[in-house]
């Protein structure tokens, strides 16, 4: 079922955003709670028109995010986390908030809703996603350290 939402959903999407989802998911949850609504082919033709008038805003917002996901790739991130006895293994894994709290010490803020980040267990190197804009994704390295 193709879905037009209304506004940003975590792990979803971005407002104005065609996405596929279960019909369940759609019918039971997205378009009763008003996160989104059908994709007929009349809702698709007006947000097309919306998003054309949109554009230019866009531009200078796709231009920005560009910019923050150069810097934000060029970053060295080293989160410290307590090793078990072997010297490898982390006690707990590392959580979504330790990630965002090390790029906002570095004063980058991100919005922790769209960030995907691997499950993180051992010291080393690891990547994350970050959407910053419908269309613009970049990815980060960081590097997991004993405290």
């Amino acid at each position: 079922m193709d879905v037009i939402l209304k506004q940003d959903v975590e792990k979803l999407g971005f407002k104005n955003e065609i996405i596929s989802v279960k019909n369940g998911f759609g019918r039971n949850y997205l378009i009763p709670k008003g996160l989104a609504i059908l994709a007929t082919e009349s809702a698709v033709k007006v947000l097309k028109e919306t998003l054309k008038q949109r554009e230019e805003k866009d531009a200078t917002e796709i231009s920005e995010a560009n910019k923050i996901a150069e810097t934000l790739s060029n970053l060295d991130i080293q989160i410290k986390a307590k090793v078990k006895e072997d010297g490898k293994t982390l006690f707990g894994s590392i959580k979504l908030s330790q990630l965002t709290d090390s790029l906002s010490s570095q004063g980058h803020e991100v919005n922790p809703k769209f960030v995907k980040l691997p499950s993180i267990k051992e010291l080393g190197d690891y990547e994350a996603e970050i959407r910053l804009h419908r269309n613009v994704k970049t990815i980060i390295s960081f590097k997991i350290i004993s405290d």
